[in-house]
Formats: C-alpha cells, sequence, structure tokens
C-alpha cells in the first residue's frame, strides 16, 4: 500500500468520497458538548419535565397528608371549642376556650392512667424486646436438628385468632390471682412474640458470622457473644420492635377490658372506654370532655413517632435489605 492509498478518501468502488449527512437536530442537541445552546436547550427541557413531576408528586403526596392529618386537626380544634360547637366542623374555633383542659382532671383521674399506662408499656416493651431477641438469636446462629421445623411452629402461632386464646389465658391469669390488676397487660410478652422473633431473627442473619465464631475463639461465651456483639449491632431491629410494642400496648383496649375492674387501674384506653360510657352514652353528651381526654392520650404517641422515625426507616430497610 503506497503512500498515496492512505491519504485516499473512504469511498464507494470509485474512489468517491462518501458525502457526509448532516445530524437531525435532535441528534445533534444529545451528542452536542456541555456549554453549547443546543445542550442548554435539551437540559431544559429535561428540567421542565423532571419540575413537572415533582411538582405533581408533591401534590400528591401532599393530599394524601392532608387526608391523614385532618381528623387529627379536627380532634385538636374540638378540644378548645364550647359544648355547643364541638360538631361545627371548623377548623379554627368560633370560641376559643382551654376550660375543656380543666375539666377534664376533674372528671377523671387522667393522671393516675397515664401513670398506669406507661408503667405497662414500658414493661411490656421491654420484655418483649429482650425476650424475642434471645429466642431469634437462638434461630438465627444455632445449628440443631429441627430447627426449621420449629421455627415454623413459631410463625404458624401469628394465624390463630387472638379469640381462640383469649379464654384460656384469662383461665390461667384468673388461677394465679391476677385478674384486677396490670400484671396480664405485660407479662404474657415474657415469651416473645412470633412476629418480633421472625423481624430479629431476618435481622440477625444479616450479620457476619465470622465475627461471632472469632468471640468464641478468644474464649467469649454464649451469652458475651449475644449481649456484647449481637445486640449492639442490631439497635436498628431492637428500636423497631420497641416503638411498634409501644404502640400496641399504649393503644390495647381488648385486654385492658378483660382484665382490669378498678378505675384506680384503668390504662388510657380503658379510662377513654369509661369516660365514653359515661359522658358521651350516659345522657350527659359531654363530647368536648372527650375529645380533649384523647388529644391528651394521642400526644405522647406523636413525640415517639417523631423522635424514634429515622431509627423506624433505618431499622425496616436494614431488615429488609439482610433478610
Amino acid at each position: 500500500m503506497t503512500d498515496l492509498d492512505l491519504e485516499r478518501p473512504a469511498g464507494g468502488a470509485s474512489g468517491e468520497p462518501t458525502p457526509r449527512r448532516d445530524p437531525t437536530p435532535a441528534a445533534a442537541a444529545a451528542i452536542a458538548p456541555p456549554g453549547t445552546d443546543a445542550a442548554v436547550r435539551r437540559e431544559r427541557r429535561s428540567g421542565g419535565r423532571m419540575s413537572r413531576g415533582r411538582v405533581l408528586a408533591w401534590g400528591a403526596l401532599s393530599l394524601l397528608g392532608i387526608v391523614f392529618v385532618y381528623p387529627f386537626l379536627w380532634l385538636v380544634s374540638a378540644s378548645f371549642k364550647p359544648r355547643t360547637q364541638v360538631f361545627d366542623n371548623r377548623l379554627i374555633p368560633e370560641t376559643f376556650t382551654l376550660d375543656n383542659y380543666v375539666q377534664v382532671w376533674q372528671q377523671a383521674p387522667l393522671g393516675l392512667w397515664l401513670l398506669n399506662t406507661l408503667i405497662v408499656t414500658a414493661l411490656a416493651a421491654v420484655t418483649v424486646t429482650l425476650s424475642s431477641a434471645m429466642v431469634a438469636w437462638g434461630f438465627a446462629y444455632f445449628r440443631f436438628r429441627g430447627r426449621s421445623a420449629l421455627f415454623g411452629l413459631v410463625l404458624a402461632t401469628m394465624m390463630l385468632p387472638g379469640a381462640v386464646t383469649m379464654i384460656p389465658v384469662f383461665l390461667i391469669w384468673n388461677g394465679l390471682g391476677q385478674v384486677g390488676t396490670l400484671t396480664p397487660l405485660w407479662a404474657g410478652n415474657l415469651f416473645g412474640s412470633a412476629f418480633y422473633i421472625f423481624l430479629l431473627r431476618q435481622f440477625f442473619l444479616g450479620l457476619p458470622r465470622d465475627l461471632f465464631e472469632a468471640a468464641r475463639i478468644d474464649g467469649a461465651s454464649q451469652w458475651s457473644v449475644f449481649w456484647r456483639i449481637a445486640l449492639p449491632l442490631s439497635r436498628p431491629a431492637l428500636a423497631v420492635t420497641l416503638v411498634f410494642e409501644v404502640q400496641a400496648v399504649w393503644t390495647d383496649l381488648m385486654r385492658a377490658l378483660i382484665y382490669l375492674r378498678d378505675a384506680d387501674t384503668f390504662t388510657v384506653p380503658r379510662g377513654l372506654k369509661s369516660l365514653v360510657d359515661a359522658f358521651g352514652f350516659g345522657g350527659e353528651w359531654h363530647w368536648e370532655i372527650i375529645v380533649t381526654a384523647s388529644v391528651i392520650t394521642t400526644v405522647p404517641m406523636i413525640i415517639v413517632f417523631f423522635v424514634a422515625q429515622r431509627q423506624i426507616i433505618d431499622g425496616v430497610a436494614s431488615t429488609g435489605l439482610k433478610g
């Protein structure tokens, strides 16, 4: 091949150069280097589409947020209204009053109910978290015959409706002489919960097993491996379990109706039920007292979720990824 052949342009058989085709405007904009007019126009068009999509998404989320928040806003607004204006459906009270918050503490031992609920909630949440974590650690770390079948049996207990075990459990607590006390509301959590066992087991399975084996080689006991290594690494999942149980116990009315007899032992849900019976269906119709008590007992749950929202998100996300 000569130098002339190297300099000859590519073309057809006649040696004529292939005619050059100009790119279309869309293709030119797609391959245009940054900073040129075509690139700027492309970025503006894509930015406009993204902005419209973002506006639609935020609009939909805002609408859903209003739908979910409106009942609570109505409840708060009604708590500042007099008796005759509770159901006027105005978010801004026509007549603003604080008398409801004074009367609710006079009409019912709300402080004692809150204290009882706080005690039951703390004991139930701590016991179910620790007991479920220990059972979940056994299913995740230890290898033994029948482990899968036993774990399946634990999960099968979630299929049983609560009404099936309600009477046998009541007979047990009645035989122990604990009916009328706060014990039945939390002591059952000493044996763990199938849902929390499954949740924590999935998280434990995602932890590196070599870390625990190294600790065993260094002389750590099984309890030390669980308490000093596994639990600290599982704080997100433990936080989710704790918060879920706090919410469940704080709003539990069924067990309080079954086991509590005296008003001095009432929890918040049971106390609200007694207020509804006294002021809602007893002929007096003091709904302003009921909605005010509802606001006071709902605020602690809002604070808990506001403080622990990051732990809840991290725990659920990490458990889902590692499961």
